[in-house]
């Protein structure tokens, strides 16, 4: 019987548990180039290379700054002139209005009152002349059945007539109080009125939103000539000095949050699905810039695959590899705070 041969596999080679890159250092949000206008002079820079400042420091300022200061301070003058004079007149205008409202009020109330007094005047005849017409039907009566003179039977009738032309008389006035009641409150509301359009047409005048608008104006300009920090972080390279013209470019310096350094490792797109967010780093350098082995944590793998742009020292490696960005955290970001864009060899244990 014809044996049979076992067929045995072999088993893949070992997986290595560390991928090799090389990298360079970054602080944190990499490094930011600052600038300004294309061409404009530095009149004075603020700070040196190590300075450390905060967000918002005024990093330097242009050539342009005096005059733009002057402006400024000339436009905030203006403005302050305008609320001066806005609150000169209308002070003004409110006193004249407060005295038109007063003799408005002064005319209004003694009419009123002398209207209600003839009013009451008024129902007093209305009651006389109600009792006189009483007493003439009754004297018509008593005329008729011979009790009293033809005589005062007419001083009767005559009494009636005068109660009748006195309450006329009284209706008159109050019809003429009336009438002059409302035309010298007309006159004075009118007074009133007018007080208070010259006083909007004074505050028209003072063109006081027209200044605050040139003064934003001025604080703008102002503000471009200034260079500020766009970020905290240190200073690590002037480029442009002062009294010196702003390049093409438009950078003046360079600067980062060295607080906390980071390594960004260029690794194969061959090795990059090994690679996890998490995993320990070892970093070295490979001229001896720093001694000890730094550590660190995986904290972002790119999306992206690029053209490496850290080049090995060695002839033979490959000049257009295919990478992708992996930004390592370091644990202690003292030592190679100085260090920004040093080459380092980077081995990230993927075990």
């Amino acid at each position: 019987m014809p044996s049979q041969e076992t067929v045995v596999e072999e088993a893949p080679p070992p997986q290595p548990v560390l991928v090799a890159a090389l990298g360079r250092l970054e602080p944190a949000g990499e490094v930011v180039s600052v600038g300004g206008p294309t061409g404009d002079r530095i009149a004075r820079l603020q700070v040196a290379e190590g300075d450390y400042v905060q967000q918002a420091t005024v990093l330097a300022y242009l050539d342009s700054y005096d005059e733009r200061l002057a402006e400024r301070d000339y436009a905030a003058s203006q403005l302050a002139e305008a609320r001066t004079r806005l609150q000169a007149e209308t002070q003004f205008g409110e006193a004249q209005i407060r005295e038109a409202e007063t003799q408005r009020q002064q005319i209004d109330r003694p009419q009123a009152f002398e209207i209600e007094a003839q009013r009451a005047t008024i129902r007093q005849l209305r009651a006389e002349l109600e009792l006189a017409q009483i007493d003439l039907r009754r004297s018509q009566d008593l005329s008729q059945q011979g009790a009293i003179s033809r005589q005062e039977y007419d001083q009767q009738v005559t009494e009636v007539r005068q109660r009748q032309e006195q309450l006329n008389n009284a209706e008159a006035t109050l019809i003429r109080l009336e009438s002059t009641r409302q035309s010298d409150l007309a006159n004075a509301e009118a007074q009133v009125q007018a007080r208070r359009a010259e006083l909007e047409r004074s505050q028209a005048q003072i063109e006081v939103e027209s200044a605050a608008r040139n003064l934003q104006l001025a604080e703008a300009k102002l503000e471009r000539t200034l260079v500020r920090a766009p970020t905290s972080g240190e200073v690590l390279r002037i480029i442009a000095q002062q009294g010196e013209a702003i390049g093409q470019e438009g950078a003046i310096l360079e600067m980062g949050d060295t607080r906390q350094m980071y390594v960004v490792a260029e690794v194969y797109e061959s090795d990059i699905g090994r690679v996890q967010v998490g995993q320990p780093a070892t970093i070295t350098s490979r001229n001896g810039a720093f001694e000890q082995q730094l550590s660190g944590t995986v904290e972002r793998i790119g999306s992206q695959i690029f053209k490496n742009d850290v080049l090995d020292d060695d002839p033979a490696a490959n000049a257009d590899a295919r990478v992708v960005e992996v930004r390592i955290r370091l644990a202690n970001s003292a030592a190679v705070a100085q260090l920004t864009n040093l080459q380092v060899d980077v081995q990230i244990d993927v075990d």
